[in-house]
């Protein structure tokens, strides 16, 4: 395939830097499962902005045939995992297949194409082991996205490295820059190695950005694993530890990201400082800056709202306020059998599904929140949304309790099937996001990002990207932080009383009383996350930051 067929578009000299972005996730369409959460959101409106901008840039994913899961439901209504092989008609089939080793033994990878115009992004290439040349064990490593299996979930990191370096060298495309997006690409710089043969020369062409600022969520294996598996394309242990001065029994996927490229970025102000201060220790590793995450306006927002809030039209932005909420209503009725007032104030969380991020934080006072939910002066609406991941059983049984908790109130809903589509329309049809992670535990968090393109106010801790966009009582609502001295139950039981007192002292009486100054929160906020929160300044400031420097 020559560059023209790839891209469809000769890409702006201003963005001549050829790159090439490597993630195990996309969220691009509602119609291609092949997401679990905020990784893929991002990754994804990157790639829309890339095209916006005509950027010089191909992504390099992994093409999942039973996706993440499908959020089904237990014939008690409590959530169940389902996997459900999935088929895409609009992808290209290259042609192209080659070998990747696993396990001492090759492995067929086959890649296929999302042209840029099919959905308007930059040009994805996808790979798949699930061709008939494969064993039934080696075409399993691109059935499920974060596979539990441990072996799995390596073999599906050399694939994506590996495996996406050697597409581009069978393609003729040199890239000048590697983007690992996370750490999961990390092999490919054990192929480059072999290619150009020193670290320097790798390091001239590896750029890297963290996501995870918790150490237990950056992924590590043992050595011993790894070398059995050919991730370090044929360099032993010991070369493997001298080369990137490592210690330990564990080979660290963020360490040595950090290590092989030349610079990285967390994904907000804090998130960086964050970072600087978990692997600054460490010598070897490349200077750590921060690019805040950011999403694309022209895939998320609503047009009609958002000319009504442009055009600062109030009963404009009031009417079709209320058409959103009614279409989201529709969804509640048929999952939940409840019915939803377009005029009450409706409170979403909904994001992926983690303990830090504490999807009941505003259940924990009980006896507060039925009061909150019972009382009718001021009335609420409250949804939840998410996907733990299907092996966590403490994140499904918190998502169950959840439902069985909200269950005897018909103002409290809790939905499944929180992929693109469902959170779109979350986003129109809420009247607050809510927002509530333990603080220094979110490295960005970009939902709230597009909440606010569609005239949802940020009831949110202060926390990832908030600081840089908060206003509190002028674009949003922020929940004030527990002293950092308090253990985490006593933290969580502060932030909760935090929460309810600014959602009943400050939120509802303006939603119900004060209509100019909850419409003036909601158009600065409109204003405020755009165009500095957009993926289209995230696209060019890489380019500025990463790429050329």
């Amino acid at each position: 395939m020559t560059k023209d067929e790839i891209f469809g578009y000769t890409p702006d000299e201003k963005y001549g830097t050829g790159v090439a972005y490597f993630s195990m996730e996309f969220a691009i369409d509602q119609a291609l499962k092949i997401y679990s959460g905020g990784l893929g959101f991002l990754s994804g409106s990157h790639l829309r902005s890339a095209y916006n901008l005509k950027q010089n840039l191909i992504g390099i994913g992994i093409l999942w045939k039973y996706g993440y899961y499908d959020q089904g439901r237990e014939g008690n209504g409590l959530m169940k995992p389902e996997f459900i092989e999935k088929d895409y008609s609009f992808l290209q089939d290259t042609g192209i297949m080659f070998a990747v080793n696993v396990h001492d033994a090759p492995v067929q990878v086959k890649a296929w194409l999302l042209k840029p115009e099919t959905f308007g992004t930059a040009p994805l290439f996808l790979l798949s082991t699930d061709v008939p040349e494969n064993d039934e064990l080696s075409r399993s490593i691109t059935h499920i996205l974060y596979d539990f299996n441990e072996a799995a979930r390596i073999a599906q990191t050399i694939v994506l490295g590996i495996g996406g370096a050697t597409l581009l060298d069978i393609l003729g495309i040199e890239p000048d820059v590697y983007h690992m997006n996370e750490g999961h690409a990390v092999s490919l710089n054990f192929y480059l190695l072999a290619k150009y043969k020193s670290l320097e020369a790798v390091k001239k062409r590896v750029v890297f950005t963290t996501h995870t600022p918790e150490m237990a969520g950056n992924e590590a294996h043992t050595y011993s694993l790894l070398k059995e598996m050919s991730f370090f394309c044929n360099l032993q242990e010991q070369e493997v530890r001298s080369l990137l001065g490592l210690n330990g029994d564990y080979f660290n996927y963020t360490l040595a990201a950090l290590k092989f490229s030349r610079k990285a970025n967390g994904v907000s102000q804090i998130h960086g400082g964050v970072a600087r201060q978990m692997w600054g220790s460490n010598p070897g590793i490349c200077e750590i800056i921060s690019i805040t995450n950011a999403q694309n306006e022209v895939y998320w927002k609503d047009t009609i709202l958002d000319e009504a809030i442009i055009a600062n039209r109030d009963e404009a932005i009031i009417s079709r306020k209320k058409e959103l909420k009614r279409d989201l209503f529709k969804v509640v009725a048929d999952q939940c059998g409840k019915l939803f007032k377009e005029d009450i104030i409706t409170i979403v969380w909904a994001r992926r599904f983690a303990g830090y991020k504490r999807a009941d934080l505003l259940m924990q006072d009980w006896e507060r929140f039925t009061a909150l939910v019972n009382q009718t002066a001021s009335p609420v609406q409250i949804i939840w949304a998410g996907k733990p991941y299907p092996e966590d059983s403490d994140g499904i049984w918190q998502f169950n309790q959840i439902i069985t908790r909200a269950k005897p109130f018909a103002n409290c809903a809790v939905l499944t099937g929180y992929e693109l589509g469902l959170s779109a329309l979350l986003k129109k049809g809420s009247d607050v996001w809510l927002n509530n992670p333990r603080m220094y535990h979110e490295a960005s968090g970009t939902s709230g990002m597009t909440a606010a393109m569609n005239g949802s106010i940020n009831l949110t801790m202060p926390d990832g990207w908030v600081p840089e966009f908060a206003r509190d009582r002028e674009n949003c609502f922020v929940i004030a932080p527990a002293p950092a001295n308090l253990s985490e139950a006593e933290m969580d039981l502060q932030e909760n009383r935090n929460l309810m007192d600014t959602l009943e002292k400050l939120v509802l009486p303006i939603y119900y009383h004060d209509r100019p100054k909850w419409l003036s929160v909601l158009k600065k906020a409109a204003a405020d996350v755009v165009p500095a929160f957009e993926a289209g300044r995230l696209a060019d400031e890489y380019y500025i930051k990463m790429y050329n420097s």
